[in-house]
């Protein structure tokens, strides 16, 4: 997608703030030099899925991926940036967005329901975890589209999906320029509320995922 120039004044803020932060705080492993095509071209590679105006919510977001590339080059959008460690929350509430609002939470134990248009997440956990843990945030008529591998295609299908209220639409794969890296995006349709069962308890979500 075509970054405004503001936007790009911003997001070069955003990775002199975060380098320097990182001398201290470990928030990246991805170097520098891989800073514009590992984090801001792969995190925009969600925007073609978010519609105008909508709603997104990033869960596991960490260093504000893909949460914060996202809200500062779509303004149209409202981002919720989620992650349960302390030290990322911290350091994106020193950059904030107008259209960005961070969340200290674990997902499972949020209790936010129905509430999104777009729920998603790179690097977050296991598919079946990553799919439990967005379903219920996720607005009826919304989308869960997770940033997840061309090898889980066969886990993806196979998931049963509507067990958390799901149903997957289709699969689509996007290839980040410079990265020789594809990534794979299912695209869930949420058509029925998800139970009030889901998302388990963390250790239940990791003894038993959904299969």
């Amino acid at each position: 997608m075509e970054i405004a120039r503001d936007a790009l004044e911003r997001l070069r803020t955003f990775e002199a703030t975060l380098y320097e932060a990182n001398a201290v705080m470990n928030l990246t492993r991805v170097p520098r030099a891989e800073f514009q095509v590992r984090h801001v071209r792969d995190s925009l590679l969600i925007a073609e899925f978010c519609p105008e105006g909508a709603e997104v919510l990033d869960i596991g977001t960490g260093a504000g991926f893909p949460a914060w590339p996202l809200a500062c080059c779509r303004p149209d959008l409202q981002v919720t940036a989620l992650d349960s460690l302390g030290k990322a929350t911290r350091f994106l509430e020193t950059i904030p967005l107008p259209n960005l609002k961070i969340v200290n939470a674990r997902g499972e134990a949020w209790g936010v329901r129905e509430q999104f248009d777009v729920v998603t997440g790179r690097a977050l956990a296991p598919l079946a975890i990553q799919l439990e843990l967005s379903a219920a945030p996720c607005k009826v008529g919304g989308v869960l589209v997770p940033m997840r591998t061309p090898a889980e295609r066969g886990a993806i299908e196979a998931f049963p999906a509507t067990a958390l209220g799901l149903a997957l639409e289709r699969i689509e794969l996007r290839t980040l320029e410079g990265a020789e890296i594809v990534r794979c995006f299912p695209v869930f349709r949420k058509t029925t509320r998800t139970p009030p069962t889901f998302p388990r308890k963390w250790a239940e979500i990791r003894k038993n995922p959904i299969r």
